[in-house]
């Protein structure tokens, strides 16, 4: 269900929409001017060829969900935070990526619409769990997951396969269970 100005949900500062092939030229020219902020962490498609790739799999793929978090005031992208391998079922369960872009970055904004894509896929999608994989030295993405009630589960050397080597994670998870729609999700005990 879409609100009036066409996102899926809305806080004071963002909205969360779906993904679209029509974004490719935003979306790419955002991420080639972020490379330094996701460097060595993430890398999004930054050219047209790339991004059809991308699209086409979050699109056409019904285990994946992709959003953008757009600044409300302007509609311009903000970031966006993608819902992979969704398995039904028992499990019920996701894991998310995500990224902001460098004119958003450090504003809160995808706290905020982390949020959203939360109370969308626990209530719109009907998840139960979300998993999210984070490199321990990405800060910046720890903290977004830990300030959102994420709780660690664990850790797994040689997890993921990025920029050249297979890198260590830690595995951070959040259920509906943990989450309040009153207010922001609520936190966990882990004072990390």
């Amino acid at each position: 269900m879409r609100t009036e100005s066409g996102f899926l949900a809305e806080g004071p500062r963002v909205g969360i929409r779906t993904l679209t092939r029509e974004d490719a030229g935003e979306f790419t020219a955002l991420a080639a001017a972020s490379r330094a902020l996701h460097a060595p962490w993430l890398f999004p498609p930054a050219d047209l060829e790339a991004y059809a790739t991308y699209a086409d799999r979050l699109i056409d793929d019904p285990s994946r969900h992709g959003f953008l978090v757009c600044e409300r005031d302007s509609g311009r992208i903000a970031g966006f935070i993608n819902i992979n391998n969704v398995v039904e079922g028992a499990f019920q369960c996701g894991a998310i990526g995500y990224g902001a872009f460098a004119p958003a970055a450090g504003r809160g904004l995808m706290s905020e619409g982390l949020a959203l894509v939360l109370r969308h896929a626990f209530t719109g999608l009907g998840l139960h769990r979300l998993e999210a994989n984070i490199q321990p030295r990405n800060e910046s993405s720890v903290n977004l997951v830990r300030r959102a009630g994420f709780r660690l589960e664990g850790y797994s050397p040689d997890f993921l396969f990025i920029d050249g080597a297979w890198r260590d994670h830690e595995r951070w998870a959040i259920t509906k269970e943990m989450t309040r729609w009153d207010a922001e999700p609520a936190p966990t005990a882990d004072p990390r």
